[in-house]
Formats: structure tokens, C-alpha cells, sequence
């Protein structure tokens, strides 16, 4: 019964140590959002630069959704090798 109850305790551990790396996504999400936000304004401030700001923004927007990919890696890292 105890090794039972240690495997399970185990297990429960390591899909909170997934949960906890997927943490990582919400700082990409309020990124992107941030990102996102500032091109709006910059185009709507300097229509003529819509294009360089766009270009930026795609950028910015892959770069911080890397960093949800990465903690997205490690969840499942977690789950199924680990």
C-alpha cells in the first residue's frame, strides 16, 4: 500500500510540475498583447508606417510565442518522459 501511495504522490507531483511550467504562457499572452496594443497605436499615430510597424510587430509577436513553445515543451517533457 505504501509504494502505491508514494507512485501516485509521485505522479500528482509531476503533472503539477507541468502545470506550473505551462505558467510561462501567460506572460507570452500579456506579451503579445502588449506587443500588439503598441503597433495599433503606432499606426494609428503614423498611418505611413504601417508596413515597418507590422514587419516589427510579427517579430515581436513570433519571439514572445516562443516562450510559450518552450514552456509547452517542458510540460510535456514532464508528462510523458519524466
Amino acid at each position: 500500500m505504501e509504494l502505491e501511495a508514494a507512485v501516485a504522490i509521485a505522479e500528482g507531483l509531476k503533472l503539477l510540475g507541468a502545470g506550473l511550467a505551462m505558467t510561462g504562457a501567460i506572460g507570452a499572452g500579456a506579451g503579445v498583447g502588449i506587443v500588439v496594443g503598441g503597433a495599433v497605436q503606432g499606426i494609428a499615430r503614423n498611418p505611413d508606417a504601417a508596413g515597418t510597424i507590422t514587419g516589427n510587430m510579427i517579430l515581436g509577436v513570433a519571439l514572445a510565442e516562443a516562450v510559450a513553445i518552450y514552456a509547452l515543451v517542458v510540460a510535456l517533457i514532464l508528462i510523458f518522459v519524466a
